[in-house]
């Protein structure tokens, strides 16, 4: 029995090893931001960047942060809603679309699908005139609705693949009991569907934090700006201080990082219970 066991621990460790290799790769961006934005200007350069700072101190993190910080208010302020938003309505969609057919059902949730693949770039100036129609553009609200809608694809996708696993005796046993469309939604179908809502939330909160285009598009004050156009602005016309735009990107990057630390295991068991699948 020893000599059937040893390979198969000998692959084991083979594994690992290769793991922990890939993990220490995908980390050495975060090592060399984490550790040229604990220096000094004077001391960031490409030679020394593997370098440990030579001096504890915040580096260019105190003023990243000063300068950053109101941006990082106003990403929350834009995200949280427009998360919420997308997954609610996504949700509405994929329960109509999985549960409750109707004449050309089928048609409009594949043309709702190509949102997948129109690019940004392609809507800027038709979505500029209807934010300025609608009397939102330059808001943080317009931005929050650019988010919803652009969102909602893929929302409605995720949510309408869950529910359309839920087997059909529990729906049908609802309408039995006299529940309507509204009851059946928010009595059944939104208590089951709480794996995919963590899976749509996580996906629509790191796209929309991590997003630049819309964001620089839509509300052009800069004091009004998410904290990726902020992040951009770090950047000098003339001479760049290395050490607080790696700073600024690990600020930038934390609640993104914070989510999927406390999140992530819910997101896996969101996967596995076939939220994407199709």
């Amino acid at each position: 029995m020893g000599n059937q066991r040893s390979p198969i621990k000998v692959g084991n460790a083979v594994t690992i090893a290769f793991l922990l290799l890939i993990t220490l790769f995908y980390l050495m961006p975060l090592y060399v931001m984490v550790v040229n934005g604990l220096k000094d200007a004077q001391s960031v350069s490409l030679s020394t960047m593997w370098n440990l700072p030579s001096s504890l101190s915040l580096g260019g993190f105190a003023e990243a942060w000063e300068r950053l910080s109101p941006n990082m208010r106003n990403s929350f302020t834009m995200v949280i809603p427009a998360t919420i938003l997308s997954s609610l309505v996504g949700a509405i969609n994929g329960y109509l679309f999985a549960k409750w057919k109707f004449p050309g059902s089928d048609i409009l949730f594949t043309v709702m699908l190509f949102g997948f693949f129109i690019p940004y770039q392609a809507i800027l100036l038709p979505m500029v005139q209807f934010l300025q129609y609608i009397g939102v553009y330059g808001t943080v609200w317009g931005l929050i609705l650019v988010h919803v809608v652009y969102g909602l694809p893929v929302t409605t996708l995720i949510f309408r693949n869950f529910f359309a696993q839920v087997p059909k005796e529990m729906f049908e046993a609802a309408r039995v009991d006299g529940a309507n469309i509204f009851t059946t939604f928010t009595h059944i179908m939104l208590p089951l569907s709480i794996p995919s809502f963590v899976v749509v939330g996580i996906f629509q909160f790191t796209n929309i934090w991590n997003e630049f285009l819309f964001a620089v598009t839509v509300v052009p004050n800069p004091q009004s700006q998410p904290i990726t156009v902020a992040l951009n602005n770090l950047s000098g016309s003339f001479s760049v201080d290395w050490n607080v735009v790696m700073a600024g990107a690990v600020v930038a990057a934390l609640p993104t990082i914070v989510v999927y630390i406390f999140l992530g295991r819910y997101f896996v068991e969101g996967l596995m219970a076939g939220s994407i699948k199709g």
